[in-house]
């Protein structure tokens, strides 16, 4: 496993996923597969109503043709693509009946999490009982793996739902979710090199590849949209990456957008709730920023940076590790 391998994943990654997205947008329009806003959201947003969505089946389509061309079929590739696949097709089933009833609700909170959960308790008990990887997790600063023994399978079932959710809430904006992603991947390409790792690394640059392919198309103005189809797979695929890879903190870190969107949620119901006073001007906390009066473009621009420069900084943890 060498630098050029990973390139040649990404441009093939991106090449497959660009091409199925553009064959996908004709389709999704025929279907009459469109995003409906919520009232709730941004005034600006409004315009952006009839854009089709469910874009993420093209993502989750290059992502399974690259698996078995460049990934390669063993035990580990396979289970990051069915976890992939399975919680994509949890986001289709609410994207569906988004698009089916015409309206912008779907599943229910509870009927999606206790999917996630019960998945993410599967895949926990996979990796525990039936691989080699065993129950311990690589703690960055401290430089050693700890055995977390009994709680190692509600921890990788919070991981996988708390990521897949996190990236969910990521994607709000033009090319916001797609370019994180794209960055967050790479650097788990790049330290899955330095492991030794070879599924996971190819995945993880096929993962950045895919990205970059489809937002050429989801860019502002977004030709469509990815949908829970999309944001749910992206989450579980960047989790499921750093579960293999025993790295699970360093989403923390990499993925500090995806956390800061999350918690701007947490915070702002929270303080709702106590308080009866909004601590930002819109949840998650990408339409702060907007609702303050910078442009869609300049907001995913900076939060692109905060990725790339997270990403730094968790990579030169990961090489200073004890």
């Amino acid at each position: 496993m060498d630098y050029l391998h990973i390139v040649l994943v990404i441009i093939l990654g991106a090449v497959v996923s660009g091409l199925l997205t553009f064959l996908e947008i004709p389709f999704l329009k025929n279907h009459q597969f469109k995003q409906y806003i919520r009232e709730e959201g941004p005034a600006s947003h409004q315009k952006k109503a009839g854009t089709p969505t469910m874009g993420g089946l093209a993502m989750i389509a290059a992502l399974i043709i690259l698996t078995f061309v460049m990934v390669g079929v063993s035990s580990t590739s396979m289970i990051m693509l069915v976890v992939t696949i399975i919680f994509g097709a949890i986001g289709f089933m609410d994207d569906y009946i988004k698009v089916a009833a015409k309206h912008n609700l779907g599943l229910t909170g509870k009927q999606k999490l206790a999917l996630q959960i019960l998945f993410g308790i599967a895949l926990g008990v996979y990796v525990k009982y039936f691989t080699e990887l065993g129950t311990a997790v690589y703690i960055p600063f401290y430089g050693k793996h700890i055995n977390f023994g009994v709680f190692y399978i509600p921890f990788i079932a919070f991981v996988l739902v708390a990521m897949a959710n996190s990236v969910n809430l990521t994607d709000g904006l033009d090319g916001l979710c797609s370019g994180v992603t794209a960055i967050v991947a790479l650097f788990f390409a790049l330290i899955g090199i330095r492991l030794g790792q070879a599924a996971p690394t190819s995945y993880s640059a096929a993962l950045s590849g895919v990205c970059l392919g489809f937002l050429v198309f989801n860019r502002n103005p977004a030709k469509l949209f990815m949908g829970d189809t999309g944001s749910m797979a992206l989450g579980s695929a960047v989790a499921v990456i750093a579960i293999m890879m025993k790295m699970e903190f360093f989403l923390i870190i990499a993925g500090f957008i995806y956390v800061m969107e999350s918690l701007s949620v947490i915070i702002q119901v929270i303080s709702f709730q106590t308080r009866g006073k909004r601590i930002f001007r819109m949840s998650p906390i990408h339409h702060h920023f907007e609702l303050g009066g910078m442009s869609e473009k300049h907001v995913v621009f900076m939060f692109w940076g905060i990725a790339l420069i997270c990403s730094v900084i968790a990579y030169i943890v990961f090489i200073a590790r004890a």
